[in-house]
């Protein structure tokens, strides 16, 4: 494919583009122009309107001339302090709040390439996520700054915001002028790298362009979500996370709509917060909608207009169920850190119980057997999707599995009916998703196996009523270790202290050997089994 003349100094994003033969093929989608900044796009309109609200927080609210002011700060900071030149990758640490917005359109505004990482994420994962796509500097809310500075970031500074003193961004950005003019990037230029949990414990790092972060608005958001600058969006996931990425930024955003950033909150207070601001779309996990309906918060979530679940897949029961206490119908949808966002989805009318939806207009999807043919409608097969954006690994050999004849390959199991719809059946491979989390089972075995005691052990999903799986791990222990309750709680402990802790094993099982083929390979099929038949049995 040929790529427009980039605007990056530093070429290390388009050095590490995966060969022109392997990339998916795109459809034609929204039309861009060659030179296009998403950040400066999306903050356009700001100008006309610099007093209509944008961000809000329990105690701050910004507007959207007021973002516009601080990220151009942030923007003069990078370039004057620390040489920032269009391609750099900058590292963004911190939970959703109106700074962390305003150092990614900073970073975007400025030409850099955005690398916002989860808060949860731990100093071995951060390290690694560093070593990948080694940002020249990192932007850090002081209170998340331990295991950043654990994880070493050799010759790279680190940058505090939200403290006090004159080193500390906030600072920095209130002696500058706020007079910025955004980097004339190519629209196929990359902003961001978003990193996938890696099945073998090593994340993949995926390259999105400036024109991939309109595209999500101009498909799922416009098409499907239908926002409107009246709108009010909230949601739990982290910007780290595209899905979050999406429902609180780009999408409120591009329509004009304001966000309600929410650092953490339990599903009891999300429904609150959803009343007392008058949050009216919604974007949270299927455990989450269960959850605040099992804390009796029904009637605070009723002037929602619209309500997104997307991250792990949506059972029937609780569509249904929150259907019956609010009135509401919950749009379903996948999406992919390598498609950006949702690609499959259906709204109002047009959502079939059960199924995921149909496929998000701009996007193209079909169900493939083993070798690549598509399947009849009725029969299970590899779900393929072809759109406007699409997978493009940094430096990764993996590249060649998700990409196949141009159709990214999702590794989900799915069936489409006569009419169109998708239905999801299982995934194709080995990832655990958990309360909308994408967890890797090796990454947690990695973990686990630095524990003295711990000899082998294998980690799986199992079925759980409400995070839809939880991560259970299977133990051998080194001889003459007792596998007792205690010793479970502390393999629990020492697991939370390696890697972020939503990724910890709910249930640890102490096995005498664990069950491998002739040749020594794991069975995760029978411990699948395994951890379904407790569920059963329970």
């Amino acid at each position: 494919m040929q790529l427009s003349p980039s605007a990056h100094i530093d070429t290390f994003c388009r050095d590490t583009l995966p060969a022109a033969d392997l990339w998916p093929e795109l459809t034609a989608g929204p039309h861009y122009p060659d030179r296009l900044n998403c950040a400066a796009a999306l903050l356009g309109d700001a100008a006309a309107d610099p007093d209509r609200r944008c961000l809000l927080a329990p105690t701050e609210e910004w507007t959207y001339g007021q973002l516009r002011q601080r990220s151009h700060q942030i923007a003069q900071v990078l370039v004057e302090d620390f040489g920032l030149v269009p391609g750099n990758r900058v590292l963004l640490r911190g939970p959703n709040n109106p700074w962390l917005v305003a150092c990614w359109f900073g970073v975007i505004e400025a030409g850099g390439v955005a690398v916002t990482t989860m808060p949860m994420l731990r100093a071995p994962e951060l390290s690694m996520i560093a070593e990948i796509s080694r940002p020249i500097v990192a932007l850090c809310d002081h209170r998340f700054l331990d295991d950043l500075d654990a994880a070493g970031l050799p010759g790279r500074p680190t940058v505090t915001y939200g403290a006090t003193g004159p080193a500390d961004l906030t600072a920095r950005c209130a002696t500058r002028s706020g007079r910025f003019r955004a980097v004339a990037t190519a629209a196929d230029d990359v902003a961001l790298i978003a990193f996938t949990s890696g099945t073998t414990g090593r994340p993949k790092a995926t390259m999105h362009f400036h024109r991939d972060v309109l595209a999500i608005a101009d498909t799922f958001s416009r098409r499907v979500l239908e926002p409107t600058a009246a709108d009010l969006f909230a949601g739990t996931p982290p910007i780290g996370f595209t899905f979050g990425l999406g429902g609180s930024l780009v999408f409120p955003l591009h329509a004009g709509s304001a966000v309600l950033l929410l650092e953490q909150t339990t599903p009891a207070q999300l429904a609150d917060a959803v009343a007392e601001h008058g949050v009216t779309v919604l974007f949270t996990s299927p455990t989450g909608y269960r959850a605040m309906l099992g804390a009796g918060k029904a009637a605070a979530l009723r002037g929602l207009r619209c309500c997104v679940s997307a991250g792990e897949p949506l059972p029937l029961a609780v569509w249904e169920d929150f259907r019956a206490a609010t009135g509401l119908r919950i749009i379903d949808g996948i999406g992919a850190t390598e498609m950006l966002h949702v690609f499959i989805s259906a709204a109002g009318d047009n959502i079939r119980p059960g199924a995921t939806g149909r496929v998000v207009p701009g996007y193209q999807a079909t169900v493939l057997d083993d070798v690549g043919v598509p399947v009849p409608d009725g029969t299970p097969g590899r779900l393929a999707v072809k759109g406007p954006t699409g997978c493009r690994y940094l430096a990764d050999e993996r590249q060649r599995s998700y990409v196949q004849a141009g159709w990214n390959i999702t590794g989900d199991t799915y069936v489409r009916d006569a009419d169109g719809y998708f239905w999801y059946r299982a995934r194709s491979d080995d990832m655990i998703i958990s309360s909308g989390y994408n967890i890797a089972g090796p990454e947690v075995e990695q973990a686990l196996l630095g524990h003295p005691d711990v000899l082998e052990c294998g980690v799986v999903g199992a079925p759980d009523e409400r995070r839809g799986m939880v991560v259970a791990a299977y133990v051998v222990l080194r001889d003459g270790v007792a596998g007792d309750g205690a010793k479970a709680a502390e393999l629990q402990a020492f697991a939370k202290q390696a890697i972020a802790p939503y990724k910890y094993p709910r249930t640890v099982e102490f096995l005498a050997e664990l069950p491998r083929t002739a040749t020594g390979k794991l069975k995760r099929y029978e411990l699948r089994h395994r951890a379904a038949s407790a569920l059963a049995g329970s």
